[in-house]
């Protein structure tokens, strides 16, 4: 692994390109073999997942609409599928529905480390792509791994959340350099979509505080298709604003930590394997990842605190990130407001835990469902719930080493004889590092749970069997991985939605 270090640079130092991030990653993505078996292996798991929460997700209403805009705009030939679509549609707008369609449940795979982000958001343009070029399915494989290796990497050396920026600017960059391998396209041109795409896809976090919008499932599938754009016009011979992160009028000097920026971004050698797949993690339950374990945990504590109205206070000791983005400490009065909207209580932990400790379950519709968000019981016991950051979970949340990370907190519950009930937990029992790590098995357990009857138990195995087949499917094959759902079902709800322009 060779670290680089990136800064700003005045324009009259005339940065050459090859010491420019936006080269290096690109270099990284074009140098891209085929994948070794586990880094392939997950690659499998991430389609499945991603396949699992998108179908879940096909009646919700900001689904429903990215999907009826990119009906909307039908290829020439062949394009791409649609999840609950029966046509093919202009590739960029399959990234577009499709990636709302996998991030709108928030429930596929996360990467935390200097900033967080969810690498499965690449998948959807690739594959869109993949199916329009005639490319096959071992070459999505080798974009798939490109894309996580981009992605983990500027991940762990750039923080974006500190500046307030959303986390899908590191999304782009990686989506244009998946593409770039998946198509084993030049050096130059990967390079210039990459800038271009980072350009294009920089925004502010409003998009996750306050009352959180549909926005969030929408801006990873803007940034999926921002980068199929930016491909295409690189493709074409179309040059970029450069260098894009450390020119003194760029992303560093101007978005993140100004003049003085000074990153390290790790990235393997030309040589190297690309494993940082292997590095990222999925999610057992539909909610922020920081709030995995916390729901693990309210399930074990359970049985502990007895009748819950004797709670009279929960203070849960977790990681700066925790408390700030997802707990008391981003002074959101949305994250305890009962009318909340599904995306921002996704978003508060104090909500996500006292329905866990409630229920000693948590399932991705009823647990956010507006009667069970109004329960007098449940608003009570939520409004006791508070969060504060420990220097220690701090700490373990940035460990260098990924098997001491740690993502969880500690629980104190004081009832109201002073009885006081504590339980800590590090990490999510679906973690790699977890009780219960998520296997093949688990993954396709998790497409037939939430695909149950919208896909029919036929369909579920040609999916399943076309997935795990995944380096061995022509270009022909590549439309399996959209099992097939009901979809005048689909078609019904979708045409009781407004018309747009398109």
């Amino acid at each position: 692994m060779i670290e680089h270090h990136v800064r700003v640079h005045p324009s009259a130092d005339r940065l050459p390109r090859e010491e420019q991030l936006a080269w290096k990653l690109a270099a990284v993505a074009t140098a891209t073999g085929e994948p070794d078996a586990d880094p392939a292996a997950m690659a499998v798991n991430r389609v499945i997942d991603n396949a699992s929460v998108a179908v879940a997700s096909l009646p919700r209403r900001s689904v429903a609409v990215a999907r009826a805009q990119a009906t909307a705009h039908g290829a020439a030939a062949p394009g791409g599928s649609v999840f609950g679509g029966s046509t093919r549609v202009s590739p960029e707008w399959a990234a577009w529905a499709n990636g709302t369609a996998v991030r709108e449940l928030d429930f596929h795979d996360t990467y935390l480390a200097a900033d967080y982000s969810h690498p499965g958001d690449n998948i959807p343009p690739l594959l869109a792509v993949a199916q329009h070029t005639g490319r096959t399915g071992a070459d999505l494989l080798r974009g798939i791994v490109a894309a996580y290796e981009i992605h983990v990497a500027l991940v762990k050396g750039i923080c974006l959340h500190a500046h307030r920026v959303d986390h899908v600017a590191h999304l782009g960059a990686a989506t244009a350099g998946g593409l770039g391998a998946l198509l084993r396209l030049p050096t130059e041109t990967v390079y210039q979509a990459i800038q271009q795409a980072v350009h294009t896809t920089t925004a502010t976090r409003q998009s996750r505080k306050g009352e959180i919008s549909s926005w969030k499932a929408y801006a990873p599938a803007f940034a999926g298709k921002a980068a199929v754009e930016a491909v295409d016009r690189a493709m074409r011979g179309e040059t970029s604003p450069s260098p894009v992160y450390e020119g003194e009028d760029g992303f560093l000097a101007w978005m993140l930590d100004g003049p003085e920026s000074d990153y390290t971004v790790p990235l393997p050698g030309p040589d190297e394997p690309r494993r940082a797949i292997l590095d990222t993690y999925t999610k057992e339950h539909s909610a922020e990842y920081q709030a995995q374990a916390v729901i693990d945990l309210a399930r074990r504590l359970r049985d502990r605190t007895g009748p819950l109205e004797k709670v009279c206070s929960v203070v849960l000791r977790t990681s700066h990130h925790t408390h700030h983005v997802i707990g008391s400490g981003a002074n959101d009065p949305q994250k305890y407001d009962p009318t909340a909207t599904r995306e921002t209580l996704d978003h508060s932990v104090s909500y996500i835990f006292a329905v866990a400790l409630e229920d000693g379950a948590w399932h991705h519709e009823r647990s956010y469902a507006a009667d069970r968000a109004r329960r007098p019981g449940t608003v009570g016991l939520w409004r006791k719930i508070s969060t504060v950051e420990d220097p220690e979970w701090t700490r373990r949340y940035h460990d260098p080493d990924p098997a001491r990370r740690a993502f969880g907190g500690r629980a104190v519950i004081t009832l109201h004889d002073g009885t006081v009930i504590e339980d800590e937990l590090a990490v999510a029992d679906a973690h790699p590092a977890g009780a219960r790590p998520f296997d093949r098995p688990a993954y396709a357990d998790k497409f037939r749970t939430l695909t149950e009857g919208i896909v029919a138990p036929a369909a579920q195995h040609a999916f399943l069997d076309a997935a795990e087949h995944l380096a061995e499917l022509t270009a022909a094959d590549l439309d399996r991985l959209f099992p097939a759902v009901d979809t005048d079902a689909v078609a019904a709800f979708d045409a009781r939605l407004p018309k747009g322009l398109f």
